[in-house]
């Protein structure tokens, strides 16, 4: 079993760590709040004092903060983790961040002798905690089969998706297909309600059909009992919807949907609702129909 280092122990980092120590790996970690690291230790994890502390000894170091300019914090300066990681120590960011800046600092790491992927996920906090998470991988092939045995104790579906970069772009196109839905399922709702129809048999039987998805799945009830207690807070997915409308346009690819939605998740987090579950789009919908 490999020595793993967790760097950010927020609402995914955390749970991923615990999995870890679950599956007999000895699991450091650090975060911002010492609560968070208290937790950890209650688990059977162990607590570092710093970010340089956490990567000194380990063999596989996990980053997972909320952007760019966090990991950028983490990985640089003489306190970061690529001064004070071991030579030849595996790299695996998991947060969700713009795929150049990714590229940029998976070669950073190889020039300071660590091996660096890229691997965001999907799934949300309850896919943390069951230890299902979707995950795309992005780097060099031999690296990917060296964190095989790690990632799939967190996740489910774990693929190469192709080199450095690759992971964070196949996020955008997650992250762009879940706001899209999250809109229109929104929108079925409010549609639904004004009709006074049976919300749970509509649900139900919509759910079994085309219509169906996990979105729906996971996130209908919620919209119906108007409980948006942040699995994957709206201020997160406001930031995602940034990386994809940029990246797009830089790509020369028109995402006409995805800036629409984009706007409306900008819109719903200016109105003070960026702490919300991502699911708390709906909100927006309700109040441009005058619904409550």
């Amino acid at each position: 079993m490999s020595n793993v280092s967790v760097i950010g122990l927020g609402i995914m980092g955390l749970p991923m760590a615990i999995n870890l120590v679950k599956a007999g790996h000895t699991v450091t970690g650090f975060n911002l709040n010492q609560a968070a690291i208290d937790k950890l230790i209650a688990e059977g994890g162990q607590g570092a004092t710093s970010i340089a502390d956490a990567a000194k000894g380990a063999d596989i170091i996990i980053t997972m903060v909320p952007d760019s300019p966090d990991v950028e914090g983490v990985v640089s300066g003489p306190e970061g983790l690529f001064a004070n990681a071991k030579q030849g120590a595996l790299w695996i960011d998991a947060s969700s961040i713009r795929p150049d800046v990714s590229k940029r600092l998976a070669d950073d790491a190889k020039a300071a002798g660590i091996r660096a992927l890229d691997a965001p996920v999907s799934g949300g906090e309850q896919g943390a905690i069951d230890g299902v998470l979707s995950i795309m991988v992005g780097g060099e092939a031999s690296d990917f089969e060296a964190a095989e045995e790690v990632l799939n104790v967190v996740g489910k579906t774990v693929v190469h998706v192709g080199p450095s970069g690759s992971g964070q772009t196949v996020k955008a196109a997650n992250q762009l297909i879940v706001a899209v839905n999250i809109q229109v399922l929104g929108e079925a709702i409010a549609f639904l309600e004004a009709y006074g129809v049976d919300m749970d048999a509509a649900l139900k039987v919509l759910g079994g059909g085309l219509a169906g998805s996990k979105v729906l799945d996971q996130k209908g009830q919620k919209m119906l009992d108007r409980n948006f207690d942040p699995g994957f807070r709206l201020a997160l997915h406001h930031k995602d919807m940034g990386i994809v409308t940029s990246a797009a346009r830089e790509a020369k690819v028109a995402v006409p949907l995805g800036a629409v939605v984009a706007q409306l998740v900008a819109a719903t987090v200016n109105q003070g609702d960026g702490g919300l579950d991502h699911s708390g789009l709906f909100k927006q919908v309700l109040q441009l129909s005058g619904r409550s």
